[in-house]
């Protein structure tokens, strides 16, 4: 019964919405908000990070990135490497456009699937930064010797949060506003050691270099890649 009045009950927000939006006229909040310009605003270097060029991030197969090409407006994917030889891969996708569940095609559990990575749930995560800090999702690809630790979260204009009913609420109050968020999917992985289990501290490298990046990003965009 909880599982039907759910269903219910998103069912009349959505009618909602589409009420709102047939009323109101629609703003992108993407042309009253700091602009994204995701090569120019992640440094190429910062804390000691600097890009590696021999590692790869794992990315779409062509016929998914033709797709994905469709639904966002930038994408940026880069491995990291410090002094330590500790490497982070990091991805980021951004739209313009936020106001459907169209683009959680980038969405890691979707993404790596598509490459053939059994994708498991790892818990969540809370990512302290040098203001408040982000709750991340949690999540480890396996494909042959490959282990992956992965964390991720997407943004709504400048909220942090993660897929699933809080998204779709602030979708929601988004167009009864009369508003379309634009917003963006981030998401960094590391290369666990073969044979290593997979435990909290395998996300520490990811959490020091996400505190660094939040650090190197200029201040007035930040909100927009960690929230508010």
């Amino acid at each position: 019964m909880p599982l039907l009045r759910a269903i219910w009950l998103l069912a009349a927000m959505l009618i909602a919405v589409g009420l709102a939006q047939g009323l109101k006229p629609i703003r992108l909040m993407a042309d009253r908000l700091p602009a994204i310009d995701l090569k120019a605003q992640v440094p190429d270097e910062f804390s000691g990070w600097k890009l590696d060029p021999d590692t790869a991030p794992v990315l779409p197969d062509p016929s998914l990135q033709q797709r994905l090409d469709s639904l966002y407006d930038q994408t940026l994917a880069r491995t990291y490497v410090n002094a330590q030889g500790e490497r982070v891969m990091l991805t980021i996708a951004y739209g313009r456009d936020q106001s459907s569940e169209a683009t959680a095609v980038h969405r890691p559990e979707f993404c790596y699937g598509a490459q053939g990575f059994d994708v498991r749930g790892a818990g969540i995560g809370r990512v302290a930064l040098p203001a408040g800090q982000v709750t991340v999702q949690r999540l480890v690809g396996r494909l042959g010797p490959r282990v992956e630790p992965i964390s991720y979260w997407v943004t709504l204009a400048e909220e942090a949060t993660l897929p699933g009913v809080g998204r779709k609420l602030e979708q929601l109050r988004h167009g009864l506003e009369g508003e379309v968020a634009d917003g963006m999917l981030v998401r960094v992985s590391t290369l666990a050691k073969p044979g290593a289990e997979v435990s909290p501290a395998s996300y520490a490298t990811q959490d020091r270099f996400l505190q660094d990046l939040a650090r190197a990003l200029p201040q007035a965009v930040r909100p927009r890649y960690f929230g508010a």
